[in-house]
């Protein structure tokens, strides 16, 4: 058979020039400052992990990572604004476990959390912990469920908002043990963190990165860690399980989405750089002294995660009869 070479060559040409666009694209980016959308009010556990990652990305890729807080409606008022953003790169979103939550427990919300979002990474991921005010007269969980059973409702626990990590992981455990106790949403966890502090309600159940410098300057008290390990941050707090609640096994996790349509050159550069970032031994001692640890996984791979986070909470949602509108 003979072979026209002039065809072979044009061929090959036509074949590399196809791929030359997204490879100049995925070169190119980013050629102006990214925006980074974190959907909560700043001092909460996204937004501490957004400007970590946010620090290190503009460090590496030669433009500014700019973290931008809109808080409200348990985080849908941010991630609907990055959903209907241009598909381009320069728009990502940074938040956490509510983006698992929300579509089970809102009856309504402007965007498609599968459909509309392309999965980046799973930046960082870590137990919870639950933390009373010093003014509680407890110690340990023991004492705290035998204060909470003896008066229902007397106590208040403060969240980052309804749909939030802290709001269903308290409610989760209330379910578990059969405590009653009021709910006080706030706009973010470092709003409800001051409050806290303040003594304007009595306990939390929130992330490490939150929660961990209060607890090393004896502010707030901790009294158990979710998770099946201890947390080399604190290693005399205890975990759940070891003090008996089997099964209340919770983690608060950050992740990073674009909108969909974003070029997957794009997103590969994205997640290759986060992994890196957070990978980076000033990152990873910096995570470690908050309680948590990078992960820097595939989008596919995070993509999995994500959908089998909505199934789990969508069951944690039906099971508590919790419903915002």
């Amino acid at each position: 058979m003979k072979i026209n070479l002039r065809r072979v060559a044009l061929a090959l040409t036509l074949t590399l020039a196809s791929f030359i666009p997204g490879l100049a694209m995925a070169q190119a980016y980013p050629a102006k400052p990214v925006r980074v959308i974190v959907p909560f009010a700043p001092g909460g556990p996204s937004d501490i992990i957004a400007r970590i990652t946010a620090q290190k990305l503009s460090e590496a890729m030669g433009q500014s990572f700019v973290v931008e807080n809109r808080a409200g409606a348990g985080g849908t008022i941010g991630t609907d604004a990055v959903a209907k953003s241009a598909a381009d790169g320069y728009t990502v979103l940074v938040s956490n476990l509510p983006f698992a939550i929300t579509p089970s427990l809102y009856s309504k919300i402007p965007y498609n959390a599968t459909h509309d979002f392309i999965p980046v990474t799973l930046i960082a991921s870590g137990p919870m912990l639950l933390v009373t005010h010093p003014s509680v007269p407890v110690t340990n969980l023991k004492e705290l469920l035998a204060l909470l059973r003896a008066q229902p409702g007397a106590f208040s626990y403060g969240s980052a908002g309804s749909g939030s990590s802290a709001h269903m992981a308290t409610e989760y455990f209330s379910m578990l043990t059969g405590v009653k106790m009021a709910h006080i949403p706030y706009k973010g966890g470092g709003p409800a963190m001051t409050d806290l502090l303040g003594g304007q309600f009595q306990l939390m159940i929130e992330s490490m990165p939150l929660l961990v410098p209060h607890v090393k300057q004896g502010k707030v008290r901790a009294i158990a860690i979710t998770g099946s390990k201890r947390s080399a941050s604190l290693p005399d707090v205890p975990t759940f399980d070891e003090l008996g609640l089997h099964g209340y096994d919770v983690s608060v996790w950050t992740g990073m989405w674009v909108p969909a349509g974003t070029p997957k050159d794009i997103v590969a550069r994205l997640q290759q750089e986060v992994a890196r970032a957070i990978a980076s031994p000033d990152i990873k001692e910096r995570l470690a002294e908050l309680g948590t640890e990078g992960v820097g996984d595939s989008p596919e791979q995070f993509a999995a995660f994500v959908q089998a986070e909505i199934a789990k909470w969508g069951k944690v949602v039906r099971d508590t009869g919790m419903k915002v509108e």
